[in-house]
């Protein structure tokens, strides 16, 4: 099985990272993009030990809130795959 989660700052949040990207996008010349949000993406291999679909979700849910998010200021979102 295969987890991509992604991360990214609430929206609430100021993403300087973002905007530095979009300043320098704009710098050369790509003068259409009115916002970047940066983030992070894992793709993580989960080995075939039996669990059920359900058990995994929850097994890669807390990856993501006890060390892949800061829950306090990110927002995560994952997809499973067989």
């Amino acid at each position: 099985m295969k987890a991509t989660v992604t991360v990214e700052l609430k929206a609430s949040v100021l993403d300087p990272q973002g905007k530095a990207i979009q300043h320098s996008l704009s710098s050369l010349g790509f003068g259409g993009v009115e916002d970047v949000r940066a983030g992070k993406l894992f793709r993580i291999v989960l080995a075939d030990s039996g669990q059920t679909r359900e058990e995994i979700e929850t097994q890669v849910r807390q990856m993501c809130e006890r060390l892949l998010a800061n829950t306090v200021i990110e927002k995560f979102s994952y997809t499973l795959e067989e």
